[in-house]
């Protein structure tokens, strides 16, 4: 069963069936071949407690943010001002790549989002002024990844509702973690660029007033980070009713800055059904794949054959990672979420590790799989918006960040307070 399950997912995935039917199809196989309980009787009821969840209301509208955010304008604005701050260090531009992708993942929650709009935006300056194209395509395409760590997070919210963890425990759980492998991106950008400076460009000196000056663009930003993340902590609002008053806020901001209008509007919801829809599909899929891989006993018999090993809890844990990494560079990141987290959860609540702990853990490694070829999407994006660039500068570019994101792991698991502390004592 275990092997008809891990060979039917990655045939089925290698023939670039959608990753929703994937799932609806290997939950079928499993029923017939493995369950005693006839999947299909209760497949409308399986499907509609899967969707009918008010948790799960928060992601059209913290992607509807993103997608109001990026045709406002805010993206360029704050890119502009965090230039005015972070260009004086060592590789200049490339730190206002990473703080960018770092202020917007606090709004977005996607990391596809997140890197098409920083690479929007940074690219054409990083050319006319003549940077290495491989370091500072690859700090956009890492920076992007913050997406969906920082709170608010997609994935985050995904990862509660399938393992019913609480989503504001998670949000908590992101952000040191978040701010932290942020400064990491800065202090390895700082360490390549001083000993090779031809990979950064022109470092840019601002005077503080034009510093103060700049403040004025980061505050609707910072303001609808705060409104967001506050209310949830306050008490005020769940994170459905945050992400609902984020969507407010950030149609207020675009209506200052006077683009706001109905194409931008419908371009906006049009861009947040596809979205939204894409990633429901493979929700619900897992849902119904987790259905029928408990009908099946799937989870005792991996826990047996990973009994049978006699690996101690730090061992199983490593060879979880491992299996993630090797994952990665074949599939896509939420696809990678929802597929593993039915099989990989249980297990890991068993050997006595923190479920909020490992959902940070996790989307860590995942965040490895978006600059990991074939699939990383991040790398697509990016590239996507160079004139004439080659997909191998992108790739490269990544690497010492995919190197941080490992040494993040190894962090988690030597201090798990990173990422427990704030929850444990919110």
């Amino acid at each position: 069963m275990i092997l008809f399950t891990s060979m039917g997912l990655l045939g089925l995935l290698a023939l670039s069936i959608p990753v929703g039917i994937v799932l609806f199809l290997l939950a079928f196989g499993v029923d017939t071949f493995f369950s005693p309980f006839p999947l299909m009787r209760g497949l409308g009821q399986i499907v509609w407690s899967s969707s009918n969840n008010s948790t799960l209301i928060a992601i059209p509208f913290f992607v509807l943010i993103g997608e109001i955010l990026l045709r406002s304008g805010v993206a360029q604005r704050t890119y502009a001002a965090l230039n005015t701050w972070v260009s004086w260090l060592p590789g200049g531009l490339i730190h206002a790549n990473i703080a960018t992708a770092t202020m917007f993942s606090a709004t977005s929650g996607s990391s596809v989002a997140t890197a098409a709009t920083v690479a929007t935006v940074a690219t054409p300056q990083g050319e006319k002024l003549g940077y290495d194209p491989r370091l500072f395509t690859g700090s956009i395409a890492a920076g992007g990844t913050l997406g969906i760590l920082i709170p608010p997070s997609i994935n985050l919210i995904v990862y509660g509702f399938l393992t019913e963890s609480s989503v504001p425990k998670l949000f908590l759980a992101g952000i040191v973690p978040g701010m932290m492998m942020a400064l990491l991106f800065m202090a390895i950008t700082i360490v390549l660029c001083s000993l090779y400076p031809k990979l950064g460009g022109p470092k840019q000196h601002s005077s503080w007033s034009e510093k103060i000056v700049a403040l004025k663009s980061l505050s609707p930003i910072l303001f609808l980070f705060l409104s967001v993340v506050g209310s949830i902590y306050m008490g005020w609002a769940t994170p459905t009713e945050a992400a609902a008053i984020g969507v407010v806020i950030s149609l207020v901001i675009s209506f200052a800055y006077s683009v706001i209008s109905t194409e931008m509007l419908i371009k906006s919801l049009v861009g947040t059904v596809k979205i939204t829809s894409m990633i429901m599909l493979v929700v619900i899929g897992a849902y119904v794949l987790n259905f029928a891989l408990t009908a099946s006993g799937f989870g005792r018999a991996l826990q047996e054959l990973l009994q049978g090993l006699g690996l101690s809890p730090i061992g199983t844990l490593l060879v979880i990672i491992l299996t993630y990494i090797i994952l990665g560079f074949f599939i896509e990141t939420l696809s990678l979420m929802v597929a593993t987290i039915p099989i990989v959860v249980p297990i890991i609540i068993q050997i006595g590790y923190d479920p909020i702990w490992f959902g940070i853990l996790m989307i860590i490694l995942v965040e490895m799989a978006l600059i990991t070829p074939p699939v990383g999407l991040n790398l697509y994006v990016v590239n996507s918006a160079r004139k004439n660039g080659k997909m191998a500068d992108v790739i490269i570019g990544s690497i010492p960040y995919v190197l941080i994101m490992l040494f993040m792991v190894f962090l988690l698991i030597m201090f798990p307070s990173l990422a427990l502390y704030l929850p444990n004592n919110y």
